[in-house]
């Protein structure tokens, strides 16, 4: 197989058909840098309700009545519970000392510390918060009908079920959406790059229908086609990465140490975007060249 052969044609149909070829560089080269912007802010986005979701956790109030047997005890019966990443124990001068304003001027008002010790527990898993309340609590229930714990030194287990619910549904709806979204994107994109490079193949349909009658084999005549879409995507995606870049150096990096956002620890890294964008661009304009030539090799 001759590829020096299948490079030159490849570029004297670019000289030849400027035009075209010109409008699926444009294609490629907007789509490249929607999705150069695009991907970022997902991963954002994602990694800011991952954050929210991995802060979620039970506490578990001890008993000022409880021993130091009984404490240890619990301790060791959260850290062997299957739904439990970490423990972390809060003395009941600590709860105070995070009180602030009015609180925590009526708390010293009192004379006295009424803020009970606790163990901060943190699940493998957010939507497992249910799970480890259920763990702790036992079939029995109290006189004032309030259920009963596993554990004597437990006085109280608080998951605060509605601030929970609220942040996983959200942040899952967050996550679905900004996944939703880049799938539509991509498909978008695929369509769009596809149809420009549609167009340009249908401007030279009499070419290749002429390559077909002499006797040319598919691939003979597809070859430059995919070349061809190769040089354009490859084009298309380094103008839009340059494009990008420029953007980064002389608005992003400037404010990131001001805005969070932009310096968010999970955003994905420029260079590995780099080489996703242009693999990418690549592979959609080659795929797309080669894939619509298929309607005008049945002669």
């Amino acid at each position: 197989m001759n590829f020096r052969f299948f490079f030159s044609e490849a570029l004297r149909t670019l000289r030849r058909n400027s035009a075209p070829s010109i409008a699926a560089f444009l294609t490629v080269m907007v789509t490249t840098l929607v999705l150069g912007v695009f991907i970022p802010i997902t991963n954002i986005a994602t990694g800011a309700a991952n954050d929210v979701r991995s802060r979620l956790m039970v506490e578990v109030f001890i008993s000022d009545a409880a021993t130091k047997a009984e404490v240890a005890a619990l301790k060791g019966k959260l850290e062997a519970n299957q739904y439990v990443k970490s423990v972390n124990y809060v003395s009941k001068a600590e709860a105070q000392e995070s009180l602030s304003g009015t609180l925590k001027d009526a708390s010293e008002l009192l004379g006295k510390n009424p803020l009970p010790a606790s163990y901060q527990v943190t699940p493998k898993d957010p939507d497992q918060v249910d799970a480890i309340v259920q763990s702790l609590q036992s079939s029995a229930k109290t006189s004032s009908g309030k259920p009963s714990y596993v554990s004597p030194a437990i006085d109280d287990v608080q998951n605060r079920e509605d601030q929970t619910n609220k942040i996983l549904t959200i942040t899952g709806g967050v996550k679905f959406a900004m996944w939703g979204l880049a799938i539509l994107l991509v498909l978008t994109s695929a369509l769009l790059v596809g149809n420009t490079i549609r167009l340009s193949i249908y401007a030279r349909r009499r070419e290749v229908e002429v390559m077909r009658m002499v006797g040319a084999t598919s691939w003979f005549i597809r070859w430059p086609f995919v070349i061809e879409g190769v040089f354009v995507g490859a084009a298309g995606g380094l103008f839009a990465v340059l494009m990008l870049l420029i953007f980064k150096q002389t608005v992003i990096d400037p404010v990131s140490d001001k805005f969070a956002l932009f310096a968010a620890p999970d955003t994905i890294n420029f260079w590995g975007l780099t080489l996703i964008l242009m693999v990418s661009a690549v592979l959609i304009s080659a795929l797309g060249s080669g894939m619509t030539l298929r309607r005008f090799l049945r002669v």
